[in-house]
C-alpha cells in the first residue's frame, strides 16, 4: 500500500477544538506553542521535493 504525500498548508484548527484545547490547557502545551509560533514560516510545498511523487519513502 502507498501513502501519498498531500500538502495540508491551507488546513486550520476548527474553532471548537482550540477552544476546547484553550481550556483543557490554559498554558498551552508544547505542541500548540510550536504551531501558534511556527505556522506560516513553512509551507508543506516548500518540503514537496523532498518525497517521491508516489509515496514511496
Amino acid at each position: 500500500m502507498s501513502l501519498l504525500v498531500r500538502p495540508r498548508s491551507a488546513l486550520k484548527v476548527a474553532e471548537l477544538t482550540a477552544q476546547v484545547a484553550r481550556a483543557s490547557n490554559p498554558r498551552g502545551t508544547p505542541a500548540m506553542w510550536i504551531r501558534d509560533r511556527l505556522d506560516g514560516l513553512w509551507n508543506d510545498e516548500d518540503f514537496a521535493q523532498w518525497y517521491p511523487r508516489d509515496g514511496r519513502r
